[in-house]
């Protein structure tokens, strides 16, 4: 299943995801995008994959017997007032 998600971002996040985008040399921004959620989504123990699984051409973040993976914390924007 796939679906399509629209956001918008502040210009701070905009530029912390380009940056973060040419640090790995990901190839395309819907590719960071993904990667960036995923490893999100792990950090907090909300994506699993099961062993064995395929990518769909990019990466699976795979959380061995319920252990967070060691993923390097992006620091928190200020909010805008």
């Amino acid at each position: 299943m796939t679906g399509r998600l629209q956001t918008m971002l502040t210009e701070e996040e905009l530029a912390a995801v380009e940056n973060w985008r040419f640090e790995k040399r990901m190839p395309r921004h819907s590719a960071t995008v993904r990667e960036l959620l995923r490893r999100g989504l792990a950090a907090e123990g909300f994506l699993t994959a099961e062993t064995g699984m395929k990518s769909q051409g990019e990466s699976v973040c795979w959380v061995p017997n319920g252990t967070r993976p060691k993923i390097p914390t992006v620091p928190r924007l200020k909010r805008l007032p």
